[in-house]
């Protein structure tokens, strides 16, 4: 038996699987189920099931570092500019912290609960860990057609409110539900290939290269709001791409050129209505193409592995570093001073915390979730926090290198005062949703 959508037919195994395996990755990521007293997404059980393994954070923690550190090397992370061999630097840092902790040896204030032991075990260990397992389960929404499916859907929607074309809603799904890394090799691929505009590219990069679920998961955790994933979840979607609308239209992207990589000027776009038909066409089309379930499940997993391996090094490294300089200089209390009018005026309880915890996400987004973890602060201003940390988008650890090392026009400046908009845009866009949900 056949399908037939707009002209093209598909038989009721291809609609039936296509159905399934949208709906076994929406189960993963989206449907909290208890087990064992506990209330969470199923890949956040399978993640603290393998973390459960005796030994497992201390032996794995050591051979992710290292495999990093390695991993950088044949890579030759150093070369490119005077920035990627500070970053390069910065990861080698992660050696003298490992030492630390393997042998106890070091500061005793770094060994303190809210020091190394909360940057390996609850930051490095567990991103290192959930990232490559989420890959896994990705694969389900982002392989078997289901992105290209929302991505229709969205077309009418993307140049109108985020001056983008329709089809950059792929690269916007697949950052968000998928892997930031991920999405920035399309966007490059299709920016180089002149189909996006060097400030259409940047729009995208700044605007929709967010981290992902499976990392959403690991600050809800820190957080202890597991229990609020869904409001938590779609919050942060709804934020983050409202502030993406509003910062394509000011300074510093508003100034970038409507100009293609080959230095064409762009023309004007060719609209027509989208129907549903078109939405079925393109998913079971992208179902079509799609290599088998196996390759697809190897091959997600493998790029979550490497992710894994890019970042181990400055989660620990960056990581560590960051919470050093919070805890001994005065630099992210004078970056906090940006934020605290406005955690001021919306009444956050404890706004100078607050604000000082979002200047961290400049340096790792996991921070901010580390520094107040353990400081008792209230539901509203814990979402805050986890909201701000994913719609800010931007942070030296790892998302502002994986930019710079395409071609997409972003200068350093560019990446500071986006960054700095974004979360002043987040708090205020964020704190009047906040009020109504609690």
């Amino acid at each position: 038996m056949e399908k037939k959508s707009n002209g093209k037919f598909y038989s009721s195994h291809d609609v039936f699987m296509f159905i399934l395996f949208a709906l076994f990755g929406i189960f993963m990521f989206f449907v909290p189920i208890t087990l064992g007293g506990k209330n969470t997404i199923p890949i956040d059980h399978i993640t603290n099931l393998v973390k459960s393994i005796p030994n497992y954070n201390f032996i794995f923690g050591i051979i992710i570092v290292i495999a990093g550190v390695i991993y950088a090397f044949t890579q030759k992370q150093w070369k490119g500019s005077a920035l990627n061999l500070v970053f390069f630097i910065l990861k080698l840092t992660s050696l003298i912290f490992l030492v630390m902790y393997v042998t106890k040896k070091g500061p005793e204030r770094f060994f303190e609960k809210d020091m190394l032991p909360t940057i390996w075990n609850g930051i490095m260990v567990s991103v290192t860990t959930i990232v490559p397992i989420g890959s896994v389960f990705l694969a389900f929404l982002t392989g078997f057609g289901l992105m290209e499916l929302i991505g229709v859907f969205m077309e009418p929607v993307m140049r109108p409110v985020f001056k983008t074309p329709g089809k950059s809603a792929v690269d916007a799904v697949a950052s968000f539900v998928g892997s930031y890394s991920l999405a920035l090799l399309i966007t490059n691929r299709v920016y180089k290939e002149d189909y996006y505009t060097s400030k259409e590219a940047s729009i995208i990069a700044t605007g929709f290269s967010t981290v992902s679920a499976t990392f959403m998961v690991i600050i809800a955790n820190t957080l202890e709001i597991m229990e609020y994933w869904g409001t938590f979840f779609w919050i942060t979607l709804l934020v983050t791409f409202i502030v993406t609308a509003i910062t394509a239209r000011i300074y510093p992207l508003s100034k970038k050129p409507d100009v293609y990589y080959s230095g064409a000027i762009q023309g004007s776009d060719i609209k027509k209505k989208v129907t549903f038909e078109d939405a079925v066409n393109a998913g079971m089309e992208g179902y079509k193409k799609s290599d088998s379930v196996l390759k697809t499940v190897k091959n997600n997993f493998l790029d979550g592995l490497r992710m894994s391996l890019n970042i181990a090094p400055s989660l620990l490294g960056i990581g560590m570093l960051g919470l050093i300089i919070a805890e001994y200089t005065p630099v992210f209390d004078i970056l906090g001073y940006i934020f605290y009018p406005f955690t001021l005026l919306f009444k956050v309880s404890e706004p100078m915390l607050t604000a000082k915890a979002i200047s961290l996400s400049i340096a790792e987004m996991l921070l901010p979730s580390t520094l107040v973890a353990s400081a008792g602060l209230d539901l509203t201003t814990k979402m805050l926090i986890a909201i701000v940390s994913v719609s800010e988008i931007l942070f030296f650890s790892a998302s502002i290198p994986c930019i710079m090392g395409t071609e997409i026009p972003v200068k350093f400046s560019d990446y500071i005062i986006i960054w700095i908009e974004r979360v002043i845009l987040s708090i205020i866009i964020a704190m009047p949703i906040l009020w109504i949900v609690f």
